[in-house]
Formats: C-alpha cells, sequence, structure tokens
C-alpha cells in the first residue's frame, strides 16, 4: 500500500513539471531593449535626412524663380512705349446704334418700285405723312369684283411715252390740299420699293404731280419703325442714272 502512494506521488510530480514545460515554451521571447533603440534611431536619422534634402531643393527652386522675376522686373523697366503704342482702354460695351436698327436715308434718294419697273429721285419728305407716286390718266374699273385702276407712269422722262400700269385698289384715302378747303380723293396700291441694298414695302396713293420736282414721295408711314432721315444728306444709297427726270 505505502509503494502504491509513492508511485503515484512520483507519477504525479513528473506530469506537473511536463505542463510547466509546456507553458513556458508558449510565452514571448523577451525584447532586447538596446536593439530596439538602436533601430528606432536608425529610422529617425533616415527621416531627417529625407526632410533636409527635401527643404533644400524647394529652396533651391524658390530661388531660382526669384531670380527670373527679378530679370522680367529689369526688361520691363527698359521698356518704353511711343505715343503710337501707348495703351488705350476699349470699352467692354459698346453704346446702343442711335439707329436701333434702322436704315439711314438722305432727304433725297433714287428708289425702284417694282410695280411700275422704274427708278425714280425721290423725296423723303418727314412732314408729309402719307407716300404718294406721278401717275396720269387714272381710271378705275372693277375687276373679278375688286376695285383696280389703271393709269400712266413716265418711266423715261416726259419726253418719252408714258407707260400704262393696272393695280388692285387696296382703299382711297382723302387729302385736303393747302391752298383750298376741298380734299382730294385718291386710290391707293401696294408697292414694293428697293432703296440701295435695302428692300421695303409701303402704299402709294396715286396723283397727278407734274407740278412737283419730284415724281414719287415718301412719307412718315413709309419711315415708321424703318428709316431715320438725315435731311443733311442726299443719295446716301447711291445716285444711278435716273429713270426719270425731275417733273417740271
Amino acid at each position: 500500500m505505502f509503494k502504491q502512494i509513492i508511485c503515484i506521488a512520483i507519477a504525479a510530480g513528473l506530469t506537473g513539471c511536463a505542463a510547466t514545460s509546456q507553458e513556458n515554451a508558449n510565452l514571448p521571447k523577451p525584447v532586447d531593449v538596446t536593439v530596439l533603440d538602436t533601430s528606432l534611431a536608425r529610422q529617425q536619422a533616415d527621416l531627417i535626412q529625407i526632410m533636409d534634402d527635401s527643404n533644400t531643393a524647394q529652396s533651391a527652386a524658390i530661388s531660382g524663380l526669384s531670380k527670373q522675376i527679378v530679370s522680367l522686373e529689369k526688361k520691363l523697366s527698359t521698356l518704353k512705349l511711343s505715343p503710337e503704342e501707348k495703351v488705350v482702354p476699349v470699352a467692354l460695351d459698346c453704346p446702343p446704334s442711335p439707329l436701333a436698327g434702322k436704315f439711314l436715308l438722305g432727304a433725297i434718294e433714287n428708289v425702284f418700285v417694282e410695280e411700275v419697273k422704274a427708278s425714280f429721285n425721290t423725296r423723303i419728305d418727314t412732314g408729309a405723312e402719307s407716300s404718294s407716286l406721278d401717275a396720269r390718266n387714272i381710271i378705275l374699273f372693277e375687276r373679278d369684283g375688286k376695285q383696280w385702276v389703271r393709269f400712266d407712269v413716265f418711266t423715261l422722262g416726259e419726253d418719252a411715252p408714258a407707260q400704262t400700269f393696272e393695280s388692285k385698289v387696296e382703299r382711297f384715302v382723302r387729302i385736303k390740299q393747302d391752298s383750298d378747303e376741298k380734299t382730294d380723293r385718291r386710290p391707293v396700291i401696294h408697292a414694293h420699293l428697293k432703296i440701295g441694298q435695302y428692300s421695303a414695302e409701303t402704299d402709294l396713293n396715286l396723283v397727278d404731280r407734274s407740278h412737283l420736282d419730284f415724281p414719287l414721295l415718301l412719307g412718315r408711314k413709309f419711315m415708321q419703325d424703318i428709316a431715320v432721315v438725315d435731311v443733311g444728306q442726299t443719295y446716301i444709297h447711291g445716285k444711278k442714272k435716273p429713270a426719270v427726270e425731275s417733273a417740271k
């Protein structure tokens, strides 16, 4: 019995020693402080060296730029602009045109009338309200239930025979004459005009203008919203060889 107890004790002691040895093997090895300090010191020195190199490169670049700026300033200071080369400020916004998109007319212009295929020296009259064309032998007639008019125009001057034209009457107007209290009833036709490079449309009343200087007159209704008149100029859009001489 005593021998059995001794054997059990010895076995237990051996088992405990084996377990302790196993646990010690699993523990981490102790760190060498000296080696760690040496490694950290080396890394710190490397970082300081990198920063010093970067600062040196930046300083060199800044110094180079400063030298270039000084050189450019010297060159600019030596430049002298002649009076013709002086810088003139330019307005960003142009002032609005006084014509506001309208075309300019002189007091007299050469005007082509499509309906009679002729050009006329024309009085541009802001004092007159309507426009009128010199027409002779005016005869009214009816066609297809519409009012029409037949009339003669001296397209080549009064020294040449007049030509006869027909046109639909748009309406009639009554013009009061200054010389008396009577009113003149005139037929009105629609006409297509060309003045230089400009094309326009207007109504023309037909009347004998043989006592006036110009066979064609354009009044305010024609100019409204499309033209501005400079009474100090004539034939702004060119003076063609007149197809119609001024009426005497």
